[in-house]
């Protein structure tokens, strides 16, 4: 096996069933010791049990490799320091974060209360930056760090009733972003899983057929690959039943209005020309869309601007 994960010690949240068991199946496979986090809630956030976690540390165990149960609340950053503190007390580092753990709480924004909102916005969103809040400092102190985010469909497309679930895998790609320019020179890369899996949260979603298709089995490869040494960073994975594809965000071209045309009908009557594919481009940050918008408009004005 060429990705190898020996020597690495790995923290995957939400671990104890579904996609994060199979994430940290994958991951003691291929070698790495790991911290199985799971509060044991059910789908919809209530109740607790650490028995799922226990579990899959014994899976991995009979297997010959090595992991510890962990049941911290991602939200709660007490919880998660103590987590992180326990995991270098008995293997000396941590290398890798899995952020996996979620919760839904579906409805359609009219009938959804603003308690519902954050819950699933501070488990999804606060839930990935606390642990990795957390293990940052150490990261760059140790010059080596792999990150995984999970976002979803919904928080990339939308998708009806999960006006919470969607704002909240939306924020994970924003933080992603900035992450990975903020970690650059301390090796520490930070990509984003966008997973359709048969998991408890699809349960009763698709159909029965769909689901046997779309089992976590068949994503965590995709996950592997975005945690190891060479690993690419700041991308966007989607991944289902054994296909994968990227998610990219594009700027198109656009189009300079001058002072004396700059009206809200000129842009309307326009609107095509805005929206055109042709000469559509990555921005490799927020200060790439600030140099475009500023050469465009000084070109239209026969402004001539220094270089940097």
């Amino acid at each position: 096996m060429s990705i190898s994960f020996e020597g690495r010690v790995a923290i995957v949240t939400g671990a104890g069933v579904g996609l994060g068991r199979s994430h940290a199946l994958g991951l003691a496979a291929r070698g790495a010791k790991v911290v199985v986090n799971d509060l044991g809630v059910a789908t919809d956030g209530t109740g607790q049990s650490s028995e799922a976690a226990r579990s899959v540390v014994a899976e991995i165990e009979a297997a010959g490799g090595e992991a510890m149960a962990h049941g911290a609340n991602v939200t709660d950053a007490a919880q998660v320091q103590d987590m992180v503190d326990q995991a270098i007390d008995k293997w000396g580092k941590v290398d890798i974060l899995v952020c996996n753990a979620g919760i839904l709480r579906d409805k359609t924004f009219s009938k959804m209360t603003l308690e519902d909102f954050e819950l699933v916005v501070k488990v999804h969103l606060m839930g990935s930056v606390i642990p990795t809040k957390a293990l940052w400092e150490h990261f760059k102190a140790n010059e080596y760090g792999r990150i995984v985010y999970t976002t979803s469909a919904s928080g990339l497309y939308g998708n009806f009733g999960q006006s919470n679930y969607g704002a909240a895998k939306a924020g994970v790609v924003g933080l992603m972003n900035v992450l990975t320019q903020e970690g650059a020179k301390y090796n520490i890369k930070a990509n984003i899983l966008a997973p359709t899996a048969a998991t408890r949260m699809t349960e009763g979603l698709l159909p029965q057929q769909v689901l046997e298709l779309l089992k976590p089995e068949t994503i965590t490869p995709g996950l592997l690959t975005l945690l190891h040494e060479d690993a690419p960073s700041r991308m966007i994975l989607g991944a289902g039943g054994g296909v994968f594809a990227e998610t990219r965000i594009y700027e198109t071209e656009g189009v300079a209005f001058g002072d004396d045309e700059l009206d809200a009908d000129a842009i309307a009557a326009r609107m095509d020309e805005i929206r055109s594919e042709a000469g559509q481009q990555i921005m490799p940050g927020a200060f790439a869309q600030t140099r475009k918008y500023a050469q465009m408009a000084a070109k239209k004005r026969g402004i001539e601007l220094p270089e940097k």
